[in-house]
């Protein structure tokens, strides 16, 4: 078990706070009504000191010099993260074991906190948890809750990792959000961001500048060092708290190709162990552009070694570019044949898998995944990255035909991959997510002119009449309308999840053998052998008719399927799904 080194620990007849500064020549700690208190300098750069009669809800600040800072392992935070840390009082234990169900079985969403309810907090998302229960949604993950400056953002600009943003209510109605999601079978998991610190509100460089190196860049400025021990230890206490503390089933790690090595592989394999010594079946998920299949691995028993899954972007990629046609971009490295990679994501997982990446210069992308078995991936056709860093923010739900969203629904929900979508688009709502934040001042402005710049090199004319990422109405554009949320609007995708269920699950359950592929233009009839059967999906991505040979009467079809002799028709942007037995 991970000795936990950073925060606050409440102790008998008291607190010990603790702050590491190695840069710092002296530390005070700073409470309420009271002159600072000057710290203890202990080993390795920490200060410490211990208050007698401290306890949960005392707040603190640190005194280093001229700067008053909130504890980077803050826990909870009163007045945003400018303003005082707060010892967190004990959160309950768990109600139920976890994880609820296995991981073969997720059908995940993906939720913003701050738009996907009208309240935009935790109980607006615990109002909604019948509703995603209702639509055959077995999961949800949070997009990342650390604490960040501001009232609205992404979450992918926090600064205190330990913190849950006050802006979406306290701890322990994050934990209550948990637990009422364990009490009707959904699992939670949370994305947490371990590749830098957001611009705002990190106070990190002014006292243990050892957390950061200049060896390394990254997009989001000087990396993080995670050569160094001490820093790899606080984020793998701070993943270890989630899944101890919060009771999340899983978590999904965000940009881990950002993550420097030898360092970045060091944390990934601590962070691995840590998480699984705390529960061994966690859902860890990488989201990894290296492709690095290694990751991913199982073993003898079939058992992930180091983490579940990866989100696989090659997929949404091949996805975007067959329906709709886009090739600006990242897109490209999909352009040539659109139909192939749509193939190779489906049977194989990642597309690149060593291949030169035109789009990255040239330079060789991914590691061979063939071997994998499909639930070491997730698939999506939307997300909030692929949505939100489009100019307008716009879905596919308003600007595909109806029957194109329909053939990667059918896709999605009946090829063996774990499928996740993104909020409201299990009932098909057009409704936008625009990049959104809530800085001030120059750090503003820099963001504006920073992502004009960014589309106009993506899309053509997409640097102008962008949405202003710093207004409240970008934000409160990309609320859910919850009146659109109606058991009529998501029966057509509890349907396919039904059907999932009952033709896809079981197979999952059984090693996995293989796949094979037949392509028929721009039609694929593609099989997935188990131990205990094989999974077929024959789909035609295209505006002509092809002829497949005809699966049997059970199978589930979309579109128009017609029958010549022996075999099938498949009419424009058509699929049909079907098992078979071992």
């Amino acid at each position: 078990m991970i000795t936990p080194l950073f925060g606050p620990q409440v102790q008998t007849g008291g607190v010990l706070f603790r702050l590491w500064a190695p840069d710092a020549q002296a530390v005070s700690l700073s409470l309420p009504g009271e002159a600072p208190r000057p710290m203890g300098l202990a080993a390795n750069g920490f200060f410490d000191l211990f208050v007698a009669d401290a306890g949960p809800g005392q707040r603190y600040r640190f005194v280093i010099g001229d700067l008053e800072v909130p504890d980077p392992a803050s826990r909870q935070q009163d007045g945003d993260v400018f303003g005082w840390s707060v010892v967190p009082a004990p959160l309950p234990e768990p109600r139920q074991p976890l994880p609820p169900r296995p991981w073969h079985e997720v059908v995940l969403a993906e939720l913003h906190v701050g738009t996907v309810s009208v309240t935009g907090d935790y109980a607006g998302i615990e109002a909604l948890l019948d509703h995603y229960v209702a639509a055959g949604i077995t999961a949800i993950e949070l997009m990342p809750v650390a604490d960040f400056a501001g009232k609205r953002n992404w979450g992918y600009d926090g600064v205190l990792p330990f913190a849950p943003d006050e802006a979406y209510g306290s701890p322990a109605a994050l934990r209550a959000l948990v637990d009422a999601a364990h009490e009707r079978g959904l699992g939670v998991m949370l994305d947490v961001v371990y590749n830098h610190f957001g611009p705002e509100g990190n106070f990190l460089p002014a006292y243990a500048g050892a957390f950061f190196t200049e060896a390394h860049k990254t997009p989001w400025g000087a990396a993080i060092d995670l050569d160094n021990p001490l820093v790899r230890h606080f984020f793998v206490e701070n993943a270890v708290m989630w899944l101890k503390e919060y009771d999340f089933d899983g978590l999904r790690f965000d940009a881990v190709h950002a993550f420097m090595q030898p360092g970045g592989d060091r944390l990934l394999e601590e962070i691995a162990a840590a998480c699984r010594a705390v529960k061994p079946d966690a859902w860890l998920v990488l989201e990894n552009d290296n492709n690095a299949a290694r990751w991913l691995a199982r073993d003898e028993a079939g058992k992930p070694r180091f983490y579940t899954a990866q989100w696989n972007d090659d997929a949404h990629h091949a996805f975007h570019v067959v329906t709709t046609g886009e090739k600006a971009g990242y897109y490209s490295d999909y352009a040539d044949d659109p139909v192939a990679s749509l193939a190779r994501a489906l049977t194989e997982g990642f597309i690149y898998q060593g291949e030169a990446s035109a789009h990255r210069g040239g330079t060789p992308r991914g590691e061979v995944s063939a071997h994998l078995p499909p639930e070491a991936f997730v698939n999506f056709a939307q997300n909030h990255d692929q949505i939100g860093n489009r100019p307008l923010g716009d879905r596919l739900a308003g600007n595909l035909p109806a029957e194109r969203l329909a053939l990667l629904r059918f896709i999605l929900l009946l090829s063996p991959a774990v499928p996740m979508i993104f909020q409201g688009e299990e009932v098909g709502l057009e409704t936008p997510f625009p990049f959104f934040c809530d800085f001030q001042g120059d750090l503003a402005e820099a963001v504006r002119k920073g992502r004009a710049e960014e589309f106009s090199a993506f899309f053509a004319g997409g640097g102008e009449n962008l949405p202003d990422p710093l207004a409240e109405e970008t934000f409160t554009s990309a609320i859910l309308p919850r009146e659109a949320l109606t058991a009529e609007a998501v029966a057509p995708f509890r349907a396919l999840v039904e059907a999932r269920r009952h033709l896809v699950w079981p197979l999952l359950a059984t090693p996995y053998r293989g796949a094979a592929l037949e392509r028929h233009g721009d039609a694929l009839l593609l099989r997935w052998r188990f131990e205990a059967g094989t999974l077929c999906l024959a789909l035609n991505a295209a505006e002509g008719t092809v002829t497949l040979p005809m699966p049997p009467a059970d199978a589930i079809s979309l579109g128009e399927i017609g029958e010549q002799g022996s075999e099938a028709r498949l009419g424009p942007w058509s699929a049909m799904a079907w098992a078979e037995s071992a």
